[in-house]
C-alpha cells in the first residue's frame, strides 16, 4: 500500500509503507485486558515516525509485533506486504536480518570489545571475510564517531557512547528498517542531541525507515516526520509533531506539556479517602 503523510514543513510525501498495522488486537494472554485495540499504524519507507504515550500504553508490545516476537490475536502486521504472523521461523529470521533495533540502554555484549560489538551481526549473519567485516566496523564506528575507541570494552566507555556503539551494531547489516526503544533514556543533553542527530542522519543517509519508542517530546519531536500517540491500546492522535504541539486533545496535551492534571490521573486508583482513614463511619 501508498501512504499520504505530512512531514514537519507542512509538504506531503507518497511512497510504499515497509511496515503496517491493520486492525491489530493483541493481549498477552487470554481472557487478560486487551494491551492493543484496533490498532492501525503506516511506517513508509524513508522516515522517521514516533510512537508515544504514556508508560504501559503499548508502544514496545508495537515493536515486538512487528519483529515477530508476539502474534496479533486480530488483523495483521505486514513488512514490505508480506504477512509477519503467516511466516515460517525460517521467514521471520530472513525479515529480522532486514530489521536494525536499539535496545533501552544499549544491551551490549559487556565481554565483547566495542569492534566485536558491532561484527556480532555481521559474522552471525553473513560469510563475509574477517577483513571486509574489519572495514565495514570500522565504517559503522566512524559514522557514530567512534573509530577510536573499537578496541575498548563496554565498562570503559560512557552511557552515551554506549548508545552510539548500539547504534553502530544496529546498521551492521544496512537493514531497511531501524526500531529504537528509548533511545534517550538517561542521557545528557550533549548526548542527547548527539543521538537525536545520529538517528536522524543515519535514517536519510541509508534510506531506511525508522519508528522511534520514546517519551522525549522535545527531541522526538525536532527528529520526526509523523508522531502517533496511544493511549488505552488505541490511537489517541496522530499528525506532525507541530500539529501534535498545537493539539486541543486533551491527553496530547497533557503530554506534550508534562501538565500534571488531564486524562491521565495523579491517584491511582483506590478507595474513597474518607474510607481510608475512617472520616464520617465506623473507626
Amino acid at each position: 500500500m501508498t501512504a499520504t503523510v505530512p512531514n514537519p514543513s507542512g509538504q506531503v510525501f507518497a511512497g510504499p509503507n515497509v511496515v503496517e498495522l491493520a486492525d491489530v488486537d493483541f493481549a498477552y494472554a487470554a481472557g487478560d485486558k486487551p494491551i492493543l485495540s484496533g490498532l492501525s499504524m503506516r511506517f513508509p519507507r524513508g522516515k522517521v515516525v514516533a510512537v508515544m504515550g504514556g508508560s504501559g500504553c503499548g508502544k514496545t508490545t508495537v515493536m515486538r509485533l512487528i519483529g515477530g516476537m508476539v502474534r496479533p490475536q486480530r488483523g495483521s502486521v505486514t513488512f514490505n506486504g508480506a504477512d509477519i504472523d503467516a511466516m515460517d521461523q525460517k521467514g521471520l529470521y530472513a525479515v529480522r536480518r532486514q530489521m536494525g533495533m536499539l535496545f533501552q540502554f544499549g544491551a551490549l555484549f559487556t565481554d565483547l570489545s566495542v569492534f566485536d560489538n558491532v561484527a556480532f551481526p555481521l559474522r552471525e549473519h553473513t560469510d563475509l571475510p574477517e577483513s571486509m567485516i574489519r572495514d565495514l566496523v570500522l565504517m559503522k564506528l566512524n559514522a557514530v564517531g567512534l573509530r577510536g575507541a573499537r578496541d575498548l570494552m563496554p565498562a570503559q566507555i560512557s552511557g552515551g557512547m554506549a548508545r552510539r556503539v548500539a547504534l553502530a551494531r544496529a546498521i551492521a547489516l544496512d537493514p531497511a528498517l531501524l526500531m529504537y526503544d528509548e533511545p534517550f533514556a538517561g542521557l545528557d543533553p550533549i548526548s542527547l542531541g548527539l543521538t537525536a542527530s545520529l538517528i536522524r542522519n543515519l535514517n536519510d543517509a541509508l534510506g531506511a525507515t525508522t519508528i522511534i519508542v520514546s517519551h522525549d517530546v522535545n527531541e522526538t519531536f525536532l527528529i520526526a516526520d509523523y508522531v502517533y500517540f496511544i493511549a488505552n491500546g488505541r490511537i489517541a492522535a496522530e499528525g506532525t509533531p507541530d500539529a501534535m504541539r498545537g493539539s486541543d486533545d486533551p491527553f496530547v496535551r497533557q503530554f506534550v506539556h508534562a501538565e500534571v492534571d488531564g486524562p491521565v490521573p495523579f491517584h491511582y486508583a483506590g478507595p474513597a479517602l474518607a474510607d481510608d482513614f475512617g472520616v464520617g463511619g465506623a473507626k
